[in-house]
């Protein structure tokens, strides 16, 4: 007969746990959870990415509810334990629910800590812990402006830099001098906080708040020495406090946690804690990877396996703070027998600070640049005698890359911090699954699935297991079947060898088919024009028929028609322009299209050029792999709810972004409220207009995978609007893959980076100047086919008499 394990608490570290139980024997134990959330197990880290809109919560669901059933769990969410009776070895719930137990976890985790003052309870005070926590946050920030964030360290600056995306005022608020002071010195913390007010963040140090203002709800802060902050929304990040009450109530041993052994067992032998509740050699860990480390040991114990305990964690953190990269491990401050070797880089921002005592590395902390976390962590946590080093190899070791050779590290060495994944498991995975591609090792392990802060580290060790029979070229799969060559490759080619032209690049860069095929044909016509606008001249020919002809063949071998009208605006005269072409040239369908545009369907191929000439219009690009349109709601000009001319916004876009080349087709969206009529959150760039500014989406798509935008930035003016725009359009025409649509491009790029340039002041100078240069090579295709003999003579059918 199975014996019964309990395990109160469903959260990640108490999850691992159970995962490592079901690894070493699944037979054993009769499993059941209690959750007081009504969710199944969610990674808790990914939460200030819902907030900043980077995901959402869906993806960070660890375990869905099949997991528990597939294993036999059996579950139950939103139900608190409130008892346990040791004794009788039973736990009750509030729902009078009692189950007993052989082996009881308790792993029960934290809560943030609410600052005992008066006001504390109003409506509009929040810790950020939970999914319930995010969601009221980002339900808040729909209605309201103002937010102060008390607390600031890494979850403050996490939820402020969330608030600020979603178009809220808000200022942290700090208790001491500098931020983040358990994990960066003064220097670094200067660093940070210049980078965030950069960013819009404002910061009221050295304060201490004494009351909250309000009575329906939030309306302000006061401080101790008087000042008061208006705002509609608190957020508490002043720490958290282990959830100990029920071990407390119980008899266990409690100090800030749990009291456990080695094993992580309390001093009941059938009850264990692990995770935040759990305090191991006087220590209550609040990173992930130390807490699956007890997980894994405490797992082994309890199914009777072999394991030396849990000897307790030398913690190291890399992190990204609002865009900013930031590695701290070990011992921050000098003291009398700690010395400090310390290089900044004034022009990269760049700061690197190694802390030594008896010729050891005690200490790490570096901001900006932070390469070589992982190589000086290993050196701390392995206490590696340094007395061969100079100061500027130990810094940065000379003749080598910036980061650690992944052969000297440990099995233990944990390379993925979101997800407790260390070097020892990816290693295993890759042997015993057979795995040969990074995309393979993330699916298998979880590694880089969450941050991807640690993709080039997992890539490495890929690379250094497989050896020899490690093929790089399987990670980046060739452009087309004529070339191994990856895009990115023939780009750098294009530009480095100066090569002008289809032929030569298939010529010089050894390509199969000195023709090509259909693949890299277009592609090439693509890259060389994205790549030398002034140089090089359209091939026509390499382009699909739809774009040779300006116009969508149809099914029946016929044309569409399809004029532009800016923002969805047209006027009488065009209409009428339209209706007298429809029955001259007895065109049978006449349509609003999707786009808020009216299309001629069913045009012959010969009168593709005579429809254009009386109608008198421009193309809309309805064929093209460029913009094809910004829809645009009526905005302020009508609307009793528009903040802003949404109208006028998309018309200006759209004439300022028409015409040039992309990846793949484009379109934008302009809504003049959050009420979203134009649908901008589904498109490749859409605009929210509110009352503050202007929200700034990518990456959306209504296809046939839907994806929901991301929010980038707000900006104040129509100007910054399109100046960020173009350089996105920019950004994107130079480093998408032909045929990619931006969905899967800002995955691929990675949304921080792409934020990251955007916010690069320099960077989006560049990316206009470069856009503006392509724009004027490029004339409006219809005028030009009727201008151009050879263009027109497409177009001419031969009768047979």
């Amino acid at each position: 007969m199975k014996k019964r394990l309990v395990m109160i608490g469903n959260g990640m570290a108490g999850i691992r746990c159970i995962e490592e139980i079901l690894k070493l024997d699944p037979a054993l134990y009769d499993i059941t959870i209690f959750g007081d959330e009504p969710h199944p197990n969610y990674n808790r880290i990914m939460l200030s990415h819902v907030l900043q809109g980077k995901t959402n919560i869906q993806n960070i669901i660890m375990n869905e509810y099949s997991w528990y059933e597939e294993n036999d769990i059996t579950l139950y969410t939103n139900e608190k334990v409130i008892n346990i009776d040791r004794e009788e070895q039973v736990i009750v719930t509030e729902k009078n629910r009692i189950v007993i137990y052989d082996k009881l976890i308790i792993a029960t985790g934290s809560s943030a800590f609410i600052l005992p003052v008066e006001g504390s309870q109003l409506p509009g005070v929040t810790g950020f812990r939970t999914i319930e926590d995010t969601q009221f946050m980002l339900d808040v920030a729909k209605q309201y402006k103002k937010a102060v964030v008390i607390g600031g360290g890494l979850l403050g600056l996490e939820a402020a830099r969330g608030l600020i995306d979603l178009g809220m005022d808000v200022h942290v608020v700090h208790l001491i001098p500098y931020l983040m002071e358990q994990q960066l010195d003064a220097k670094a913390a200067s660093l940070l906080r210049e980078d965030l007010e950069s960013q819009g963040m404002k910061f009221l140090m050295e304060k201490k708040t004494v009351k909250i203002l309000g009575t329906d709800r939030v309306e302000g802060i006061q401080f101790e020495d008087g000042d008061v902050v208006p705002c509609d929304l608190i957020v508490m990040a002043v720490g958290i406090r282990p959830n100990t009450h029920l071990a407390k109530d119980a008899g266990l041993i409690v100090n800030r946690g749990i009291v456990t052994n080695d094993y992580m067992q309390t001093d009941d032998e059938s009850v264990y804690a692990v995770g935040e509740c759990a305090e191991h050699d006087g220590i209550a860990y609040g990173l992930v990877a130390p807490l699956y480390e007890q997980g894994t040991v405490l797992a082994k114990h309890i199914t009777n396996s072999q394991t030396d305990g849990y000897a307790g964690s030398i913690v190291g953190t890399q992190l990204k703070v609002a865009g900013c990269d930031l590695f701290s491990a070990g011992q921050i401050y000098e003291d009398d027998g700690t010395k400090a070797i310390s290089i900044f880089n004034e022009c990269t921002r760049s700061y690197k600070k190694v802390l030594i005592r008896d010729n050891k590395v005690v200490g790490v902390v570096l901001y900006g640049d932070t390469a070589d976390g992982t190589r000086l962590f290993s050196m701390l946590k392995k206490e590696e005698d340094i007395q061969e080093y100079t100061p500027a190899s130990l810094l940065h070791r000379a003749g080598e890359e910036s980061g650690l050779d992944v052969a000297s590290m440990s099995a233990d060495d944990t390379v993925c911090g979101c997800n407790g994944v260390t070097k020892g498991a990816i290693v295993h995975a890759i042997l015993e699954q057979d795995l040969t591609t990074f995309e393979e090792v993330k699916g298998c392990t979880k590694a880089a699935g969450s941050c991807g802060k640690c993709r080039p580290i997992v890539e490495q060790i890929l690379s250094h297991t497989l050896g020899d029979s490690f093929d790089a070229s399987a990670q980046n799969v060739g452009m087309c079947g004529c070339t191994t060559l990856s895009r990115d490759e023939v780009v750098t080619a294009i530009h480095e060898k100066g090569l002008k032209s289809p032929k030569e690049v298939r010529n010089v860069l050894g390509f199969a088919h000195e023709d090509g095929c259909s693949k890299c044909r277009p592609a090439l016509n693509y890259y060389l024009r994205m790549a030398r606008p002034e140089e090089y001249a359209d091939d026509k020919s390499s382009r699909f028929v739809n774009e040779r002809m300006n116009g969508n063949i149809q099914h029946d071998g016929t044309f569409s028609v399809i004029p532009r009208m800016y923002g969805g605006v047209t006027t009488a005269d065009d209409l009428m322009k339209i209706a007298e072409v429809a029955k001259k040239y007895d065109v049978p369908l006449v349509k609003i299209t999707g786009a808020s545009r009216i299309g001629l369907y069913g045009v012959k191929k010969e009168d593709l050029p005579k429809v254009w000439a009386d109608l008198d219009m421009t193309s809309g690009y309805a064929y093209s792999k460029s913009l094809r349109n910004v829809k645009s709601c009526v905005g302020s000009r009508f609307c009793r709810f528009g903040t802003k001319d949404s109208l006028g916004l998309g018309m200006l876009l759209e004439q300022s972004l028409e015409m040039v080349d992309t990846p793949h087709k484009m379109k934008m969206g302009v809504t003049g409220c959050p009420r979203n009529c134009a649908e901008a959150l589904t498109k490749d760039f859409g605009v929210v207009c509110v009352e503050n500014g202007f929200q700034l989406y990518i990456g959306g798509n209504g296809g046939t995978e839907v994806r929901e935008a991301d929010l980038v930035m707000i900006v104040p003016t129509e100007e910054d609007v399109l100046r960020i725009a173009t350089a996105y359009v920019q950004y994107y025409r130079e480093t998408g893959i032909y045929g990619e649509r931006t969905a899967p491009w800002v995955e691929r790029m990675g949304l921080d980076h792409i934020k990251e340039m955007l916010q690069d002041e320099n960077m989006v100078t560049t990316l206009n100047e470069r856009f503006q240069k392509a724009r004027n090579t490029y004339e409006e295709a219809w005028g030009q086919a009727l201008e151009t003999k050879s263009l027109k003579a497409m177009y001419e059918v031969e009768t047979v008499k």
